[in-house]
């Protein structure tokens, strides 16, 4: 089979919107009544949390839209970010891209990471072995960021890669965080998840418990159509060896391709045996 890479099935003003919005929500918190919180800072973080990996190029309109800010306010901070080099302006354009100094945190963040160092090889393996995609993240608000993606060269796979967002209660990688954190960081969690969709909530609650006890007692947590509806994975979750991170193990693709037996009886006890070897303990 040739190296095919399947194109998200949710545009990606659709997907990567609802990342966003779920993060935007979720940082907004109870941030008001906190003398410590520094308003100013936030709003000029949340503009370069806005970028996403799709995103070369964006304007001061679109990033009021995803922030909730005036425009007028963007424009400064903008302006402000593109003198420390955290942006970078285009002025035929009028638009702007991430700059080096937003570059220099990431790498260093990504350094100091050893666990991708020793889980990429067990991850292309198992990839190799299963033609699956498998990835390793952790969490950011209500999303779950990849920091290492493996791919089969022989499968089709999901259009996503390092530094990609997808959502928490609703993905497999993000329920196995679920499970596996702590008891006040999963109430913060699910009381955010709430908060930002009443409507939905009860659905993903459901699907959060029956992912919670899954990862009890099959050692993973599943997503069978949970957060799309061609979309299967099982994850793992796990506290990395010297950082003590919690992270998640995720292996999935296509439904057509990976079927649900295929990701239980075959990757599944292979994943978990990757996730013990990264483990603190």
């Amino acid at each position: 089979m040739n190296d095919i890479t399947m194109i998200d099935p949710v545009p990606e003003s659709t997907a990567e919107a609802e990342v966003l919005d779920d993060d935007t929500a979720a940082s907004s918190g109870n941030t008001k009544e906190d003398r410590h919180f520094v308003t100013a800072l936030a709003r000029g973080l949340e503009v370069l949390s806005c970028f996403r990996s799709r995103d070369k190029l964006l304007g001061n309109q679109e990033l009021a839209r995803r922030c909730g800010l005036p425009k007028s306010t963007i424009s400064r901070l903008t302006y402000t970010l593109t003198k420390l080099g955290y942006l970078e302006h285009d002025p035929e354009l009028g638009r702007y891209r991430l700059g080096s100094a937003t570059l220099s945190l990431g790498s260093v963040m990504l350094s100091r990471m050893d666990v991708r160092q020793i889980a990429r090889p067990l991850m292309q393996q198992l990839a190799d072995s299963t033609q699956t995609m498998v990835s390793l993240g952790t969490r950011d608000r209500l999303s779950m960021i990849y920091v290492e993606n493996c791919r089969s060269d022989a499968a089709l796979t999901l259009s996503l890669d390092v530094g990609s967002r997808i959502p928490l209660a609703t993905t497999a990688m993000g329920r196995a965080y679920l499970a596996r954190c702590g008891e006040a960081e999963r109430h913060e969690i699910m009381e955010r998840a709430r908060e930002y969709d009443e409507y939905a909530w009860p659905n993903v609650r459901r699907g959060i418990e029956r992912s919670t006890e899954e990862h009890r007692t099959l050692g993973v947590c599943c997503s069978f159509g949970d957060w799309q509806p061609d979309v299967n994975a099982i994850a793992v979750a796990f506290y990395a060896r010297e950082s003590r991170m919690l992270m998640s193990l995720n292996c999935g693709g296509p439904a057509f391709i990976v079927s649900r037996e295929h990701l239980m009886d075959t990757v599944r006890p292979q994943m978990i045996r990757i996730a013990e070897r990264l483990s603190a303990a």
